[in-house]
């Protein structure tokens, strides 16, 4: 009897431990296919089929895979993740909607090797990444195209944060061909409230825009401003390459060994009280003009430029900087 009541309680104390224990724990790696199902465990042999189906099922700070070429869905984040489609083409097709949201605090994501899409022009996407929230977002070896939202939208990337400071890191990716005629473009940092950003773009071609890169710090009160950093990239064939402007609050960048060329309006402008790019081995070629500074902005050069044959070259601020 009292062997029998010891079996009874262990066994008791075992079915409560299986109680207490989520049925669908989260997973630090999960898996997505274009054959998966989202009622999948999102492991690597029951995948799941969207991203979106498998963020409730990754663990904060892990990673979802892809396992053959499909598209998965539009999504939004709101903790740390990676999402990494590397050998494979993972795809997002955003038609009428953003392709990713990144939106929970101090979140840090990750997206590398994705093909993210807005879709046909009768039915275009909004845009392609937004940054509403966060520490920081990666993208790398992304393309990122057909986001032709009205203004304030359609842009390949939009950073657009109302408070805390935020880092945006893009290399090894194409944004083309986003925006309208007359508003959006490839990358859109854009703080309001007291948010500040801070960005920088490694092996980044932007074309087909109207603005390729826009920077606009004067609707935040955040101190540190907009900050972009631009290496060995292209913004070309862009209506206007790069715009800064700003109010009080700065807005600053650095253009280093990369190509400004065939943007019909102007390559390089600074507006606002506050504005400044500093510019080395770079090439401003081909646009309708080549530099236009507002005072008290300014476009320094580290005097190794090539600003040549453009519709109106217009002028570095004088005199050059040197370099130590």
């Amino acid at each position: 009897m009292k062997i029998l009541t010891k079996i009874l309680a262990l066994a008791f104390a075992i079915g409560a431990a299986a109680a207490a224990t989520p049925a669908s724990a989260q997973a630090t790696r999960t898996w997505v296919s274009g054959v998966g199902d989202d009622v999948n465990p999102c492991s690597r042999t029951a995948p799941c089929k969207t991203f979106a189906g498998a963020i409730s099922k990754t663990a904060p700070g892990g990673e979802i895979n892809c396992l053959d070429p499909a598209g998965f869905g539009a999504v939004t984040l709101t903790k740390s993740i990676t999402i990494d489609c590397t050998g494979t083409l993972g795809g997002v097709l955003a038609s009428s909607t953003t392709g990713v949201i990144v939106n929970g605090a101090g979140a840090i994501v990750t997206l590398r090797g994705l093909e993210i899409n807005g879709g046909p022009p009768n039915l275009p996407g909004v845009n392609g990444v937004r940054f509403l929230q966060g520490a920081r977002v990666n993208i790398e070896d992304c393309t990122i195209y057909n986001f032709l939202g009205a203004a304030p939208n359609g842009f390949g990337v939009i950073v657009n944060n109302t408070s805390t400071a935020v880092t945006l890191h893009i290399r090894n990716t194409v944004i083309r061909n986003n925006g309208t005629a007359v508003s959006g473009g490839g990358i859109g940092l854009l703080p309001t409230g007291t948010g500040t950003v801070r960005a920088s773009l490694e092996n980044v071609t932007i074309t087909g825009h109207f603005n390729g890169i826009q920077a606009n710090s004067a609707g935040t009160s955040g101190v540190a401003g907009v900050n972009i950093s631009i290496h060995n990239s292209a913004i070309d064939d862009n209506i206007n390459g790069i715009t800064l402007n700003s109010a009080a609050i700065q807005a600053t960048g650095m253009l280093i060994d990369s190509s400004v060329v065939n943007n019909t309006g102007t390559g390089l402008t600074v507006t606002g009280a506050s504005s400044r790019i500093r510019v080395g081995n770079t090439t401003v070629t081909n646009n309708g003009t080549g530099v236009s500074i507002t005072l008290p902005s300014a476009i320094n050069t580290y005097g190794n430029n090539r600003l040549i044959a453009n519709g109106v070259d217009g002028a570095f601020t004088a005199p050059a900087i040197g370099e130590q």
